[in-house]
């Protein structure tokens, strides 16, 4: 029980610390505030274009608010599948300062087991990401909110659960990755390769679909692909939904609003593939907890170690 107290009372310190610096916390608000003001200022008409090209093909008529709406619904899911990660590695700088500071020291040799200091940075780390993306997905649900909004309530509530389930891999990973971090440079290294790739190498800022064959069954092998089409899922799903009820309306054959629905899904990474086999939504909780199980095993022996060392 005293170590339970002791593990709440980091876990409080660790997250005043990070919300006591302003900065540090704009810091992380960087990257999704940036992507977003690049969709809104010279991505979005890209997007609606590529929307309208396929009902103009069809010689159909959609509302304007379902396609703009559409449109920023793929950009958040990019957004926060991106920043559950990125952001991740960004806040876990309590950890690497209290390194480069000293206060690790003054832990370790306080009556707290070296695990309960891991740990709470972990959970601190967590609790601090999901703040953050709180703050985005707001933000964002309110410039939906503005253009077009078409997200059910179910799929509003499994986004948030696709949110965790990104913050759980990304806090995970940064666990792992910056165990072995210890000076500002290489936090710095670290956080500017993991935001400047990771977008890319797991589909977020262009759809797989787009990419030659050979890259997307490399992609399909990165479990943060899985992320992000977990996402790209429940943000789209009403908007397939409201296109195919405006076909219908104009006297569209089902069999033909199938084959445009699934053409867009395949087309905007809704749907995903392994090697031309598609992945069934249920896969891809699967492989993207799985992957986070592996790195929490993998945590979990990186402390063990490293407190045998000492």
């Amino acid at each position: 029980m005293g170590e339970c107290r002791k593990l709440v009372s980091l876990i409080k310190r660790n997250t005043k610390y990070y919300f006591k610096d302003t900065f540090m916390f704009c810091m992380s608000l960087i990257t999704p505030v940036i992507l977003f003001v690049l969709f809104v200022t010279f991505l979005r008409n890209v997007y609606i274009d590529s929307f309208n090209q396929v009902f103009e093909k069809n010689n159909l008529t959609i509302a304007e608010s379902i396609i703009n709406g559409c449109a920023g619904a793929w950009l958040m899911s990019s957004i926060l599948s991106v920043s559950a990660v990125t952001v991740a590695f960004c806040s876990n700088v309590v950890m690497i300062n209290d390194k480069i500071e000293g206060n690790i020291n003054d832990f370790t040799v306080s009556p707290v087991k070296g695990p309960t200091i891991s740990i709470a940075y972990f959970v601190s780390n967590f609790f601090v990401t999901f703040i953050v993306l709180l703050v985005v997905m707001a933000i964002g649900h309110i410039y939906l909110a503005c253009v077009g909004w078409y997200i059910s309530v179910s799929d509003a509530f499994l986004i948030i659960v696709d949110i965790v389930c990104g913050i759980l891999f990304g806090t995970l990973l940064a666990a792992v990755v910056e165990s072995f971090v210890s000076t500002q440079g290489g936090l710095s290294a670290v956080s500017t390769l993991v935001s400047s790739m990771y977008g890319f190498i797991c589909g977020a800022y262009m759809p797989i679909s787009s990419f030659a064959e050979g890259l997307q069954n490399t992609l399909s092998l990165l479990p943060g692909t899985y992320g992000v089409g977990i996402m790209r899922h429940h943000y789209m799903n009403g908007y397939m939904q409201a296109f195919a009820d405006e076909m219908r309306l104009q006297a569209v054959d089902e069999t033909t609003i199938s084959n445009i629905i699934n053409g867009m899904r395949d087309s905007f990474d809704a749907n995903l593939y392994f090697f031309g086999n598609e992945v069934p939504l249920g896969a891809m909780y699967g492989i993207l907890l799985g992957t986070c199980t592996l790195l929490a095993v993998a945590f979990v022996g990186i402390v063990i170690i490293k407190n045998k060392r000492k």
